[in-house]
């Protein structure tokens, strides 16, 4: 009491000043870009931004204290469950290679064909049937474009339809059919199960497929490709997915299709107007293809020898020896034992033996003839004096070397 009884005028003073000060922020305004604002707002703004900062900070501490430690302990797990998948479809996407790679070698060894779309024209849709039953577009491209009727119509996200008609009256436009018309019906085929059925329209502007057995299984979503057994879309082009798989008949599911492209927003088309048909080729990038391994396989034939080998004997022995011939090759004549005559008294050269008889001794002493009382029989070699020389082939024998007079 005695503080306030002493410094009362100054208290009084400073709350006559606080109530001023309260008063001036409460009617003067701060004009900002969007609105004017008042100064004790300001002012209280001020005051509590500082504490709001220190809490803010404690909870974003906290918060990248839970997130960085504690979370990491299901983030840990999730990365060893993600880095397992990884490796599997690592595996998955090595063995797809390889068996691409086999469908790629066995179609060129088995010479299959595929389809590729080699020329396409563009065009836009001009109109529509106003018919619910009939469900067809025109485009702007006709007769006169080289459209003709059974051309495939396509789109990039999948297949519209088929020209209908192109009428040389009309050059410039042509009708047509969607695949969700009644009367329409493409070749289909499903992704993954590899089933072939019939992609038909309804009444109500929906796409099943048909024709596919109930015995088997057909899961919803699987992607329905063309088929190419119609002749009319290539195979491998995207028609739909199934959405819906229901019992049919007896024999056949009632499958309902998505079909892929929005056949109730179409503004542009794509028409067909070239297919080419090609062989498969081979993948040469890799490190063998199954006509490599074919060849390997089938039994190789051994080059056919020459005609001498055949016989057994060498191109030496079988060369052509003339009498003449053999006399100039021997340049000298043998030499002559002790008491020869001189090499003057050589006698002519004789003709070659006939085949079957005995060869010229080693010597050089012509045989001895002995006759009986019919005549010469022939000639008889005495086995004590000569010994059996190696026999000529009958082909092509030799003649004997000059004969020199023996001593008497």
């Amino acid at each position: 009491m005695d503080v306030l009884g002493r410094y009362r005028n100054l208290i009084v003073l400073v709350g006559v000043l606080f109530a001023q000060v309260l008063g001036l922020a409460v009617q003067v305004k701060r004009t900002t870009d969007s609105e004017p604002t008042r100064l004790i707002r300001i002012w209280a703004v001020g005051a509590v931004t500082p504490l709001e900062r220190v809490l803010v900070w404690v909870q974003t501490s906290t918060g990248n204290v839970w997130h960085n430690y504690f979370y990491l302990r299901g983030v840990r797990a999730e990365n060893r469950s993600l880095k397992a998948q990884i490796e599997r479809m690592s595996l998955e996407q090595v063995r797809m290679s390889q068996d691409a790679d086999q469908a790629r070698r066995l179609q060129a060894l088995l010479a299959f064909k595929e389809q590729f779309i080699s020329q396409t024209m563009a065009a836009q849709i001009i109109g529509s049937s106003g018919s619910e039953q009939s469900r067809a577009l025109f485009i702007d491209k006709g007769y006169s474009d080289g459209i003709k009727p059974d051309m495939a119509v396509i789109t990039a996200d999948g297949i519209v339809g088929k020209v209908l008609r192109a009428d040389p009256a009309n050059p410039h436009v042509s009708q047509v059919l969607l695949i969700n018309d009644q009367s329409s019906g493409v070749g289909a085929i499903l992704e993954k199960s590899r089933l072939q059925g019939i992609l038909k329209g309804t009444s109500a502007g929906e796409v099943t497929l048909e024709k596919v057995m109930s015995d088997e299984t057909v899961p919803v979503g699987e992607l329905v490709l063309t088929s190419g057994g119609d002749g009319i879309f290539p195979k491998g082009l995207t028609a739909g997915r199934v959405t819906k798989v229901g019992k049919g008949s007896d024999l056949f599911w009632n499958i309902r299709v998505r079909p892929a492209a929005d056949l109730g927003r179409l503004e542009e088309v794509l028409v067909v107007t070239k297919i080419d048909e090609r062989q498969a080729v081979p993948d040469k990038t890799g490190t063998a293809r199954a006509v490599d391994i074919l060849a390997e396989r089938l039994p190789s034939v051994p080059p056919k020898p020459p005609e001498n080998a055949e016989k057994g004997a060498t191109p030496e022995s079988v060369a052509p020896t003339t009498p003449g011939s053999d006399a100039k090759a021997k340049a000298a004549p043998p030499a002559a034992s002790a008491g020869s005559a001189s090499p003057t008294a050589v006698k002519p050269t004789k003709p070659a033996p006939a085949a079957g008889t005995a060869p010229m001794p080693p010597s050089g002493k012509p045989p001895v003839a002995k006759a009986n009382g019919s005549g010469a029989e022939g000639v008889k070699v005495s086995p004590k004096k000569v010994s059996p020389g190696p026999v000529a082939p009958a082909a092509a024998p030799k003649a004997p070397s000059p004969v020199q007079d023996s001593p008497q």
